[in-house]
């Protein structure tokens, strides 16, 4: 059952992975610092890679900041993180993506009901799979819906189609 568990998991974070991915490469350049809520575009993008990321890692204190965080920032501080140019945006999908190939395999039955390794979140690691791609759709959704009110292009549902399961560009 927890291969079942886990390959579920990896279509789902590769779905949603995807539908980020597409709305950051239909991003045009003047748009890509417009506002969505209090954010910009480029910064609502970098949070949810970050803590896809983040939350990927076995527990925070075995999160190993990369080198292009020191130019996107540290999403757990109080400050605002400007996040990446979008080229290193779309780097940073492929990272996630990943890092999902290599973290899923090694969850067993246990880990998965144990803690989520992170202390502002108290429940299981199999609980924070689902969170993190919630989060992960959340925004996607959140960009998704900012470029159709921006981009006259993209209005058209199959310019950012829904993506049910796995990495699908068509």
């Amino acid at each position: 059952m927890v291969e079942y568990v886990k390959a579920i998991l990896r279509v789902q974070y590769e779905a949603a992975l995807c539908m980020l991915d597409q709305c950051v490469r239909a991003c045009r350049p003047e748009h890509w610092e417009g506002r969505i809520a209090n954010d910009t575009f480029r910064q609502v993008a970098y949070h949810t890679l970050f803590y896809t990321d983040l939350y990927l890692s076995p527990t925070e204190a075995a999160f190993e900041p990369r080198d292009f965080h020191q130019r996107g920032g540290d999403e757990r501080g109080p400050a605002l993180s400007p996040g990446l140019e979008k080229d290193q945006t779309i780097a940073y999908v492929a990272i996630c993506r990943q890092k999902v190939t290599d973290v899923l395999p090694s969850e067993t039955p246990e880990s998965l009901q144990g803690p989520s390794g992170f202390s502002w979140r108290r429940f299981s690691r199999g609980e924070l799979h689902v969170y993190n791609i919630r989060h992960l759709q959340h925004h996607a959704g959140q960009m998704s819906a900012y470029l159709r009110r921006v981009d006259e292009k993209l209005r058209d549902p199959k310019s950012l189609p829904w993506v049910g399961s796995g990495w699908n560009l068509r």
